[in-house]
């Protein structure tokens, strides 16, 4: 994520919303919910006194620490918690000596930091659903108005069949229901207590262990895992996986939004806004500013993504240096993705849609869109291969002179033997070559869910 002192560029490459989350006094009040949290647990399971609760959680407050000093601290200690506990145990000395002695009392830093993290997440999580509910509501909307609306499809970015604008919004829906329900799936794996001491046995919890895992995971309204999870990272990859299939599907939007903007399509523009997608030098301009930072999201997500990959391979029961990359990484990720599905839902509640410009779009290559279908009915009389090579021939004859390609088939006898003068022209409707689009756009709108 774009660093604190670059706010420039957090409204457009970051997360505004999710800022707060990740930045320094999110990140400290994670790791202090858990602190405050183990000591009520403890003091539940009769493993510290009752006495010692009250002076913790009062100072477990991200704004008694001064995020500077201990970034110093850190870069000697080797982890942020570290230092946070040992100024954590000093304010509570300050209004009780001796409530201090129970502070991360039988934890270890790694728990602390995951569980802080996992705080964290969860609260993004709900952003993040959201948005994409939000998403997912726009993309049902433009597939339900435009199912019908006609649209040159393009393979290999060439013009290939009618196709309409309703379908392709309907493609982009699909792939969000999937995110959706990705996400919902991992929330259960992903939203669990780290909390296993100094090497996952809690020894130094005696056979209290278990007891403050469950009423510290109650108190922070975590799961319970099976076991602690410090070396096995396949929770934070799976997420970060899912994050970057649905950053990849976002950007996959953009481009297809950002080449339908192109001048010499103008088939959807973004909304318009008074200083938006504008050009420095060139007034005329209205360039996809949203399409651009979604797609600069997708270009960054892989590396993200294999960062926490790469820190699956830990060492023992408690891993060097892939640990310590998530904690950039995994914030980074999360807002990245946050910010480019606010930024789609935005563009895609207000795009403009130039329908008649479809329409037109459709007649540039003089028919040849249509020689497919004319191709398909010819060869039920002829065979298909037969056909094709006639279509083929006459489609080429269209180009090197510069004629509609009806006009060219019309000139041949064989075909309007077989398919008769009205029966050609009739093959050259767009909106008559849409096979099962209708039906299809239907079954998905059946399935969504708001």
């Amino acid at each position: 994520m774009p660093a604190e002192s670059d706010a420039l560029l957090v409204p457009l490459l970051g997360s505004p919303a999710l800022a707060p989350i990740f930045g320094d006094q999110g990140r400290l009040q994670g790791m202090l919910d858990f602190e405050a949290a183990l000591a009520r647990a403890e003091a539940a399971a009769g493993v510290i006194p009752a006495t010692a609760v009250p002076a913790i959680v009062a100072n477990c407050r991200a704004a008694l620490f001064d995020p500077a000093a201990l970034a110093e601290a850190t870069m000697l200690s080797g982890n942020p918690a570290i230092p946070l506990v040992k100024r954590l145990t000093a304010l509570v000395a300050a209004d009780d000596p001796g409530a201090a002695r129970f502070v991360h009392w039988g934890a270890t830093s790694q728990d602390a930091i995951d569980t802080g993290l996992i705080l964290q997440l969860r609260e993004a999580l709900t952003r993040i659903e959201r948005e994409l509910r939000r998403l997912a509501a726009a993309q049902a909307e433009l597939a339900t108005r435009y199912g019908q609306t006609p649209l040159a499809g393009r393979t290999w970015l060439q013009q290939a069949l009618p196709v309409t604008f309703g379908l392709k919004a309907a493609g982009w829906l699909d792939a969000t229901t999937r995110h959706r329900a990705r996400l919902a799936e991992i929330k259960p794996r992903l939203l669990v207590l780290q909390f296993g001491g100094a090497a996952g046995t809690l020894a130094s919890l005696g056979d209290r262990g278990l007891a403050v895992a469950e009423a510290l995971a109650r108190d922070l309204g975590l799961d319970l895992p099976a076991l602690p999870w410090h070396s096995h990272r396949d929770r934070l990859a799976e997420f970060g996986a899912a994050l970057g299939l649905i950053v990849g599907s976002l950007g996959k939007i953009a481009r297809d939004l950002s080449l339908m903007m192109q001048t010499e399509i103008g088939e959807a523009f973004e909304p318009a806004a008074p200083g938006r997608g504008g050009s420095s030098t060139m007034p005329h301009k209205r360039n996809p500013v949203a399409a651009a930072a979604v797609l600069a999201a997708a270009a960054r997500a892989p590396g993200l993504v294999a960062t926490l990959f790469s820190g699956l391979v830990q060492e023992h029961e408690r891993g060097l240096g892939g640990w310590q990359a998530e904690w950039a990484a995994v914030p980074e990720l999360v807002m990245l993705t946050e910010g480019a599905i606010s930024k789609l839902a935005d563009t895609l509640e207000g795009l403009d849609v130039d329908a008649a410009r479809m329409r037109r779009n459709l007649d540039l290559t003089h028919g040849l869109l249509m020689a497919e279908a004319v191709m398909m009915a010819l060869g039920a009389k002829l065979g298909r291969l037969a056909a094709h090579d006639r279509i083929e021939s006459a489609c080429h004859k269209a180009i090197t002179e510069g004629r509609h390609l009806r006009e060219v088939l019309a000139e041949d006898r064989a075909v309007i033997a077989e398919l008769g003068q009205d029966g050609l022209a009739r093959l050259f409707d767009p909106e008559a070559y849409l096979g099962a689009t209708a039906a299809m756009i239907a079954r998905l709108l059946a399935t969504h869910k708001p």
